[in-house]
């Protein structure tokens, strides 16, 4: 299982920005995000304390529930 961080780099890049981009071109270019995890909790945690903007999370878990499909 490839990890959520380029899992989500797919979303990067938009001519028209989503949260979903928005949220990927956050964690592409904070150095601190944890690029390794496949952990739920390890990423959810350390958005609650570095959220980019304000449905930062609820997006993640969307994002999440999506990786967890297409990474099976």
């Amino acid at each position: 299982m490839r990890s959520f961080y380029h899992f989500i780099l797919t979303y990067r890049g938009k001519k028209k920005p989503t949260d979903q981009s928005r949220l990927a071109d956050f964690v592409f270019y904070d150095s601190s995000f944890p690029k390794h995890s496949t952990d739920y909790d390890e990423i959810s945690n350390y958005l609650e304390w570095n959220s980019p903007f304000t449905n930062a999370l609820q997006v993640f878990d969307e994002l999440w529930d999506v990786y967890l499909i297409k990474e099976k």
